[in-house]
């Protein structure tokens, strides 16, 4: 059985929110991870709204609004204060909201229009050396079904820079055709349902191989109805993305490393080692799927402070 949302049945958002996820996933062809964000974004503003008994969406007021920033940000209530990302994600997801609820005629005001998103600083990622990524790519035992499944799946997200749920998605036919055919490349379905091809180097082709032949079998053997999946669990089903986490964490606990590892953090070091080798910005936008270049462009910034770290530490008079 499904949870019910909290606007199901009544309260503030009880007509808007269902229409504009709607509208989301049908007009707007959104991902269910990216659905699932904006859900629990949701979530928190109809606990908001209800902790103040609002239950009218036309009730709702800027300082409603304004009040829904503070009340993320202080963790009023039995919550923990939210990270300045989280609020600013939040209160993008609740401008949205209204201004659908305006364009689709079931509010007459945008009454969170004047409501200032805070600003963030500029972050940059956090990538691994090249020796940080050699040791978490060799931590997993590939003398186990648990360590090739492991290998397979760190050598495609640093070989491939894609995100975690585009590697997840994959299906055996999708590296079958790969391996026949290298040149051919890897088909990903990124945000959106974008589709884009990447090169699939020789590492992360041996690993994938290595899977199919002596790891998966045995794991798909385990399922009742073993479906496409390409990388699975010990159950025979879909490696999901939070296991795959697991499995970048575990892969840092052996190999010693001393920082925080996520599936992103490969890909971050995917793109900065790229630039780093002299790649051409713009490639390295196709090969992350990034829609705009200027999204691209922060790991340039990561490469300038790298070179800068590097000199003020090898030059006599850089200090």
């Amino acid at each position: 059985m499904t949870r019910a949302e909290p606007w199901s049945d009544h309260g503030a958002l009880s007509r808007v929110a269902p229409a504009w996820l709607d509208h989301l996933l049908v007009e707007r062809g959104l991902s269910a991870n990216t659905l699932d964000a904006y859900r629990r974004d949701l979530r928190r503003y109809a606990e908001y709204l209800a902790a103040r008994h609002i239950d009218d969406f036309d009730k709702i007021g800027e300082a409603d609004v304004q009040g829904f920033q503070h009340w993320l940000a202080t963790g009023e209530g039995p919550r923990a204060p939210q990270a300045p990302a989280s609020v600013a994600r939040c209160l993008v997801t609740v401008r949205n909201l209204h201004r659908f609820a305006v364009d689709d005629g079931l509010a007459s005001q945008d009454v969170a229009a004047n409501v200032q998103v805070p600003r963030l600083g500029t972050r940059l990622p956090k990538a691994l050396d090249v020796q940080q990524v050699q040791a978490l790519l060799d931590a997993p035992d590939a003398e186990t079904t648990t360590g090739l499944r492991d290998r397979a799946l760190l050598e495609l997200l640093y070989g491939t820079g894609a995100r975690v749920s585009e590697i997840c998605q994959l299906d055996v036919d999708d590296l079958t055709r790969v391996l026949a055919a290298p040149e051919a490349g890897l088909r990903l379905l990124g945000k959106g349902n974008k589709e884009r091809v990447v090169p699939l180097g020789s590492y992360a082709r041996e690993a994938v191989e290595a899977w199919l032949v002596r790891g998966r079998p045995v794991w798909q053997q385990a399922a009742r109805n073993p479906g496409p999946a390409l990388l699975l669990n010990s159950l025979g089903r879909r490696l999901s993305r939070q296991s795959a986490y697991q499995v970048l964490r575990q892969a840092a606990a052996t190999a010693g490393l001393d920082v925080e590892v996520s599936p992103h953090s490969l890909r971050h070091s995917f793109a900065t080692h790229l630039l780093d080798g002299g790649a051409d910005v713009r490639v390295v936008q196709e090969l992350l799927g990034h829609s705009s270049v200027t999204t691209t462009q922060i790991y340039t910034m990561v490469t300038v402070e790298h070179l800068r770290e590097v000199y003020l530490d090898s030059h006599p008079r850089a200090r």
